[in-house]
């Protein structure tokens, strides 16, 4: 009986993250393959979903809509932050940064445009809005 991945199961895989157009942004075919544990937050769900069912053996790749990816681009996520309430260094545009929100709740934002009054910081996922390939090669299930 061959086993396949359930919903809870610890696989081994390869899989490779793309862009639609092929442009790859992880992957770890070229290296050591990855273990994860469903249904323990390590993967999208929607990517779980996706590999539920597979059989050892199988390669496949999915493409899925920025919807069942990381979510649509959300142009409320983009926020003008006064220069002086930054750190006092030298930031440039592109780098992404820590902010605090008064509960404590840290988020990840890119600083898109920065000048000495203000940034433009941009606090949607940096695949928000993308269309994305998943390629999968399951290798072992527990």
């Amino acid at each position: 009986m061959t086993q396949s991945v359930q919903p809870n199961s610890l696989v081994t895989l390869h899989y490779r993250i793309a862009l639609e157009n092929g442009q790859p942004l992880i992957s770890t075919f070229e290296g050591t393959p990855a273990t994860l544990q469903l249904g323990a937050g390590e993967l999208l769900p929607s990517l779980e979903r996706m590999l539920a069912g597979l059989p050892v053996g199988t390669r496949q790749e999915f493409t899925l809509a920025p919807e069942e990816a990381f979510g649509p681009y959300n142009p409320d996520l983009v926020e003008h932050v006064k220069r002086e309430h930054m750190p006092d260094e030298e930031i440039e545009a592109m780098t992404i940064m820590e902010f605090g929100a008064p509960d404590g709740t840290r988020y990840s934002g890119l600083v898109r445009e920065i000048n000495d009054a203000f940034a433009v910081v941009d606090f949607n996922h940096p695949l928000a809005g993308k269309t994305i390939r998943f390629e999968v090669d399951i290798i072992g299930v527990v």
